[in-house]
Formats: structure tokens, C-alpha cells, sequence
């Protein structure tokens, strides 16, 4: 990161940015068969519609004056999406996606994560027989092969971004991963893994491994712990694994009332979505979550997700941030650097004094 040069400045940035949204939400709502819809920034809390992610953030809420009632700012997508597929009347082998904005307040704030999240959440409707493995593992291949797709054509535009990606997707389970890296954390086995083979797909996340922990946390009301999974790239800019999507085939009715007494969560057993899981009262589905920051980050070799998008760090993060934007203009002029960083240590040391 010390040697870090941005390939492209602002006013570039933003066009390539637009590129790569465009681009992609083009091929993937065609390859998956999604049509978009438009989806909530708030909903009420006693729907249950809400996510909890990991299982313990705190959504941020607020009172409406006209309702006389609170409303959340949602954090995800994933049980709403599953609804409205029902409710609009799609059809097994359809499905939706959204750009999804949200605000996640209990976020660790890094090089990677922000308060603010775009992404585009999608859900597709399939049949008890495609609650399988084999066809998770297709549906992640056919999203890879749009990644790559997109590859190639951020490439010819931009030459000087090209990526390299493997032809498929590894895949291997949080088990299996645990087995092969037993001494190492869970941040530092999806390193080593995805260092390996550069796209990976890590799936069964949820559930306890030997160790009495699960890889990493999930919600109980939403993914199926057995049929879920993320796809992960490595990041030669950052030199680690580098999270694009988290996505799984959702709960039918007997997993979710398993997961949720998992997790002590029975309560949730009265709320509305969790009771029309339960009831089969709306479709079986696979669906997930794709980074757009993320996903502009990666192609456009960034160092920082903040050189993509707007929201808040705090002191340390916004250090980093400037640094970073210290190099644009002078990112295709090496020659340049040094004076470039003159001036900026020069003020850091007037300011450090005072």
C-alpha cells in the first residue's frame, strides 16, 4: 500500500464507475434471469423483514411525525426480496434484483467496509428438488462467469486495469477449510485459500465447526446454513482475500425453526415473515448480495473503498483516504511522486508541531 498508484483520477474514476455498474447489472440480471424491481429504504419493525446479519447489529431507526410510529433503515434485503417475489407473481425459475442502499451503524470501518452499503440484492424462485449443493454451486459458477465477463471488458477499455481471474470458481466448505488450516484464524484461512486458487467459494457458513465457532456469523432467519457460501477474490493491490458477495439458498420450513432455536431466537417463531417460511406461504428461493463499491474497488485496483464511494471513516481511515487521492493526479507521472508527497509531509509536520 506504501507504493500504491491510482490508475485513474476523479473525473476518470466516476466514468469507470458507471462503466462497471452499467456492465454488469446488464449481464448478471440476464444471466440469473432477474428483472429489477425497486425496493425500501425503511421498513417497520414488527414485520421482521429487517436483517440482523450477523445476528447481533443494531439497525438505525426513527420516529415518523405523520405515523406516530418508528421505522428502520434497513440493512439488507434478503427476507423483503423473498416476499415480493410472491407478492408480484413470479414464477419458479424468475426472479428480481434491487440496488440496494443501506446504512449498517455497527460496521468496523477499514479500507474495506463503510457505514453505507450499495449492492445489487437479488432472489430467484426454485423448486424443493434445487435445494442442493450442486445447484448453489451452478448458480455461483454462472455469477463467476459474469465477473469474468466483466474482466475482460474493463480490459479492453482500460487496458492498464486488466485482471487476471482463473476459468472457474474453487469451492470448498468452512469443514473442509478448517481441516486444511486448523492453527490458522478464520480471516487467515480464507487468505491462504483464496491466495491459492484467486476465486474461491466458501460455503456452509453458520454452524458450529470443531472448534465450537462457526466460520463466520450469519442470521438464522434467512440463508440455509448448509446452502450458502461467499465468493471471494484475491486482491493483489491489498495482498488478501477480498469478499464480493455473500449468497445461499434460503431457509424452507423446517431449517429456519432449526437455525433460530440454534441461536436461542425462538421468539422470532411469531413474526410475520418467519411465520409465512413456516406456513409455505411464499416461494423457495436463492438469493444474495453483490458489493457494488466492492465490485468497482476490485476492477478499478482502488486501495480504499472510500476512492469509490461517499460516506464517513474516522480520523485513521480518512488518513489512509488522502493519502491515497494525494497520488491521483500524478498517478501516470512516477517521476512525480516524490514532489507529489513533498508538500503533504510538509503540512502533516506544520500540523503535528502546532
Amino acid at each position: 500500500m506504501a507504493n500504491y498508484q491510482t490508475k485513474l483520477n476523479l473525473l476518470e474514476t466516476e466514468i469507470a464507475i458507471k462503466f462497471i455498474k452499467d456492465n454488469f447489472e446488464r449481464d448478471f440480471s440476464e444471466a440469473l434471469n432477474l428483472i429489477r424491481v425497486s425496493a425500501p429504504l425503511m421498513v417497520v419493525p414488527e414485520s421482521g423483514l429487517n436483517d440482523n446479519l450477523n445476528g447481533f447489529e443494531r439497525p438505525v431507526h426513527f420516529d415518523v411525525l405523520y405515523l406516530k410510529k418508528n421505522v428502520e433503515i434497513v440493512q439488507s434485503l434478503a427476507k423483503w426480496k423473498r416476499m415480493a417475489l410472491a407478492k408480484y407473481g413470479f414464477k419458479t425459475g424468475c426472479g428480481l434484483y434491487t440496488d440496494m442502499n443501506a446504512i449498517r451503524r455497527d460496521e468496523e470501518l477499514d479500507h474495506l467496509h463503510s457505514i453505507y452499503v450499495d449492492q445489487w440484492d437479488w432472489e430467484k424462485i426454485i423448486t424443493q428438488e434445487e435445494r442442493n449443493l450442486d445447484y448453489l454451486k451452478k448458480t455461483v459458477q454462472t455469477i463467476y462467469n459474469v465477473i469474468k465477463l466483466l474482466s475482460y471488458k474493463v480490459a479492453n477499455r482500460y487496458p492498464e486495469l486488466a485482471t487476471e481471474l482463473p476459468s472457474e470458481i474453487f469451492f470448498i466448505s468452512t469443514k473442509e477449510l478448517e481441516k486444511q488450516f486448523p492453527t490458522l484464524s478464520r480471516k487467515e484461512r480464507e487468505d491462504e485459500i483464496t491466495k491459492q486458487h484467486k476465486a474461491v467459494f466458501i460455503y456452509q457458513i453458520g454452524w458450529n465447526l470443531e472448534d465450537g465457532k462457526p466460520h463466520d456469523g450469519r442470521a438464522a432467519d434467512y440463508d440455509d446454513w448448509l446452502l450458502n457460501g461467499d465468493i471471494i477474490l484475491w486482491y493483489d493491490v491489498l495482498g488478501h482475500a477480498f469478499e464480493l458477495s455473500s449468497m445461499g439458498i434460503r431457509v424452507d420450513d423446517t431449517s429456519i425453526i432449526k437455525q433460530l432455536k440454534a441461536k436461542n431466537e425462538d421468539f422470532k417463531l411469531t413474526n410475520p415473515y418467519v411465520k409465512s417460511v413456516i406456513e409455505k406461504t411464499i416461494p423457495l428461493t436463492i438469493g444474495g448480495g453483490i458489493g457494488q463499491s466492492r465490485l468497482c474497488m476490485f476492477f478499478l485496483k482502488k486501495q480504499h473503498i472510500g476512492e469509490v464511494q461517499s460516506s464517513i471513516w474516522d480520523e485513521e481511515e480518512l488518513k489512509k483516504l488522502e493519502d491515497a487521492i494525494a497520488f491521483r493526479n500524478v498517478s501516470h507521472m512516477p517521476a512525480r511522486v516524490k514532489c507529489a508527497l513533498l508538500a503533504w509531509h510538509t503540512i502533516e509536520d506544520i500540523l503535528d508541531k502546532k
